[in-house]
């Protein structure tokens, strides 16, 4: 097999699979989707400030690896752009252009790229294999952090209450380690289970 035919190939994921229809309306459809499911987590909640534990991450991290690269970051982009807009997606209900001077919205703005990442990597199958899965949704799990914790700082500073560096991991890190251990195997049993599940399905018919 040639290098043009393997990049050419179509890099399916569990989305292709179960929604056989494709076309524009069919990816606005599954983007739209993809966000309610990110906008419902969301309001699994545990209140703590300056940023509350949520199911977020898990859905950024399913809807990425289902969708793709292109939609998931689509999925996370159109669930922040409704937020802001108004739609009360976020924790608690919330929502608005106010959203931008909360400690947490940095943590949105990594569910886009995080979704993106996983969405990149499962067209490259990562998702199918449990070790690859666990690999994938760790790396994933991380970037919501890399952008929300030095944003939560920002904001506090902002504020008035400036922070450092050990203190920053305290409040945007540290408390949600356990859950996002709980959530990154989650997601890492999850889809490889989905393949499985779909595998059987496609050997019946």
């Amino acid at each position: 097999m040639t290098t043009t035919a393997v990049a050419g190939a179509p890099r399916l994921v569990l989305a292709d699979r179960l929604v056989r229809s494709k076309g524009f309306a069919t990816n606005v459809t599954l983007v739209l989707a993809g966000a309610a499911i990110v906008a419902l987590l969301a309001q699994v909640e545990i209140p703590m400030w300056p940023v509350p534990i949520t199911g977020q991450t898990l859905g950024v991290m399913v809807v990425g690896a289902a969708l793709g690269m292109r939609r998931g970051a689509a999925s996370l982009l159109t669930y922040m752009g409704a937020g802001l807009l108004g739609l009360p997606v976020f924790a608690g209900f919330s929502g608005g252009w106010g959203s931008i001077a909360e400690p947490s919205f940095g943590y949105i703005i990594g569910f886009v790229i995080a979704a993106g990442l996983v969405g990149w990597l499962a067209e490259r199958r990562w998702d199918r294999r449990p070790m690859l899965s666990i690999a994938a949704f760790g790396f994933a799990s991380l970037i919501p952090f890399i952008t929300g914790v030095p944003y939560m700082a920002f904001i506090l500073a902002q504020l008035g209450e400036p922070i450092d560096f050990v203190t920053a991991l305290n409040y945007g890190f540290t408390p949600f380690i356990l859950g996002g251990i709980v959530k990154w195997a989650l997601a890492a049993a999850i889809m490889p289970l989905a393949w499985k599940a779909v595998k059987k399905l496609d050997e019946q018919r």
